[in-house]
């Protein structure tokens, strides 16, 4: 797995999976249930993940969504 973003903005992580699926790259969210332990105040980031072989094709979909200042 590769992570493509870490973000607390969980609005944009749903649009970067909307942006993703709509390709048919499937995507994984990594800490999602982190918010246990942090009370769920939401001050940890979720990491947005794909398989390595998606890597490439992942990023362009998401810089052509115009997400290129939220990938790593």
């Amino acid at each position: 797995m590769n992570t493509l973003m870490q973000t607390q903005d969980l609005v944009l992580l749903s649009f970067a999976r909307a942006v993703l699926k709509d390709v048919g790259i499937p995507s994984h969210v990594l800490d999602a249930n982190i918010s246990i332990t942090e009370g769920s105040v939401g001050i940890l980031p979720r990491r947005l993940c794909v398989a390595a072989d998606d890597r490439d094709a992942a990023r362009r979909a998401l810089l052509e969504a115009g997400l290129e200042k939220d990938l790593n």
